[in-house]
């Protein structure tokens, strides 16, 4: 590509651009979010038009007229925002628009074993075929995304945020595949905000920043330092910046806690102005936890506790189980240590008046109202500072919003475009600022940094960090082992269903988490 330019509007996505990806090389896309790389990577699938600059294929001018045609001349795209048929089956999805055909009738079997075909390079063969692909967790969905783009045998295949919610060990797979197809000639553009992986699976780098090329050259003599100055235009020294914070009494319990499938069995102490962080494999049952402790899914056994200065307003009356404390403890015995309510049958209503806040792994379904506005975005759960009268001021509501846009670094043109128009990464910090305008005083963080460049995710760890010192507690779950241990108090490693082991962070290498996360 030579100097592509694309607007929207009186925004210039795209300024002077220059990318040279070459046959059998796997090119890493850097950037901060808003950069421009999403922007290129759609104009190169056939989603964007350019609006100047030419692009080449194989030597020849290339100027895809959709992204059918992109397809058809060999360019795979795998989006950072998941692009599934929900309804339909793995299967279906993998060989959605390449289904084999014989005389005119579907070829069910050579479908079958294209999609299982697809599935084993990335060491995922168990998954079930016949499954709805809304049935799996967000993590097996990006691997159904994954082999999709495999079946293709692209010529170039684009990877936005691959691994974003994959743990180490399909990481791992993913990155053999990639040397796989590197070795048949395939050409990969992988965008990633985890540096360390775009040195280890990429031969050479190209940086953006605000719609321009800013550097770009073999990945095997620059430093990381250098690459993140190339991204955010300053030095960033400390990407696990650390505030210092002291851990207090317990404000939430789980015991014997037991869903439906999973978990099977968690038991766990979060303390006021603890970060504890939550590891495990894809299927272990963490985002199952989280789900549960706020009220979303229905348990089979167990319960949560949450203790410290609940008003008893919002605690509602204890319902008659084996496991539940009698009407009498709940609101007529407020203690020094506060007031203890069982909270395993409520609703994410009763848990956010109880100061819980729950962020989502998947923030396009559950953690959105993409066709909303960022105002809206930030706001819902708590419209009491800008309404009188029953009324609602637009105006205070806006005002909120940008002082949390200022804090939270989010890039858009204002608190009233839609928020469905922002990059993934804005997004998520938008999803995060709705906690902390609710003002919850325990923070179930699911994947908090997913899509998020390295400048943004030290202002997250900061930020983090703040919540911590004012005697907030956070649940931290991530796949991303690196930021568990430089951010995280305390790490407790999820295996089958099961919280297996509980140490301080300090305790913990990355290898004793993976071999506690299979059972080791």
């Amino acid at each position: 590509m030579a100097c592509v330019r694309k607007a929207f509007g009186a925004t210039q996505a795209l300024r002077n651009v220059a990318l040279s990806v070459a046959p059998g090389e796997a090119h890493a896309l850097i950037g901060e979010n808003g950069a421009g790389k999403s922007t290129l990577m759609k104009i190169l699938s056939g989603a964007y038009q350019p609006d100047a600059g030419n692009i080449t294929l194989d030597g020849q001018p290339f100027r895809p007229a959709d992204p059918l045609h992109a397809r058809e001349c060999g360019i795979a795209m795998i989006y950072q925002e998941l692009n599934l048929a929900p309804h339909l089956s793995v299967e279906e999805n993998i060989l959605l628009g390449e289904e084999p055909a014989r005389f005119g009738w579907l070829d069910r079997a050579q479908r079958h074993n294209l999609a299982r075909h697809a599935l084993e390079q990335l060491q995922q063969a168990e998954l079930p075929l016949a499954a709805p692909v809304n049935t799996l967790p967000i993590a097996q969905q990006q691997l159904v995304e994954i082999a999709r783009a495999l079946v293709r045998e692209p010529k170039v295949l684009i990877m936005d945020e691959p691994t974003s919610s994959l743990t180490q060990l399909d990481t791992e797979n993913l990155f053999r595949v990639i040397g796989r197809l590197c070795a048949r000639g395939v050409s990969v553009i992988y965008i990633s905000h985890f540096l360390e992986e775009c040195q280890r699976v990429c031969q050479r780098y190209t940086v953006l920043r605000d719609g321009e090329t800013v550097g770009s050259g073999d990945m095997a003599v620059v430093r990381v330092e250098d690459i993140i100055r190339l991204m955010v235009g300053r030095e960033l020294k400390d990407i696990y910046p650390r505030t210092p914070h002291a851990l207090g009494a317990p404000v939430l319990e789980v015991k014997e806690l037991a869903g439906r499938t999973k978990p099977r069995r968690v038991n766990l102490q979060l303390r006021a102005g603890e970060i504890f962080g939550l590891a495990g494999l894809i299927g272990a049952g963490r985002t199952e936890t989280a789900r549960a402790v706020f009220g979303l899914d229905e348990l089979a056994a167990g319960e949560v506790c949450v203790c410290g200065n609940i008003p008893a307003e919002c605690v509602p009356p204890a319902r008659h189980s084996p496991t539940a404390k009698e009407p009498s403890a709940i609101g007529d015995q407020p203690s020094q240590e506060g007031i203890f309510s069982s909270i395993a049958t409520r609703s994410p209503a009763d848990s956010l008046r109880a100061g819980l806040g729950l962020l989502s792994e998947n923030r396009k379904e559950e953690g959105l109202m993409l066709n909303r506005s960022v105002a809206d975005n930030l706001t819902p759960t708590r419209l009491g500072p800008f309404t009188r009268f029953g009324l609602l001021s637009s105006r205070r509501q806006h005002a909120a919003a940008r002082e949390w846009m200022t804090r939270l670094d989010v890039r858009a043109r204002g608190p009233e475009q839609p928020i469905g128009e922002l990059s993934g990464g804005n997004q998520q910090k938008i999803a995060l600022g709705r906690l902390l305008h609710h003002d919850a005083r325990i923070l179930l963080l699911d994947e908090p940094t997913r899509g998020i460049d390295v400048g943004s995710k030290a202002h997250i760890y900061r930020l983090i960090g703040e919540l911590a010192a004012q005697g907030k507690a956070v649940l931290f779950i991530s796949s991303y082992l690196p930021e568990l241990l430089g951010v995280c108090d305390t790490i407790g490693v999820m295996c089958r269903g099961e919280l297996v082991a509980t140490r301080p962070a300090v305790e913990w290498s990355e290898h004793e988490i993976i071999a506690a996360a299979i059972g080791h």
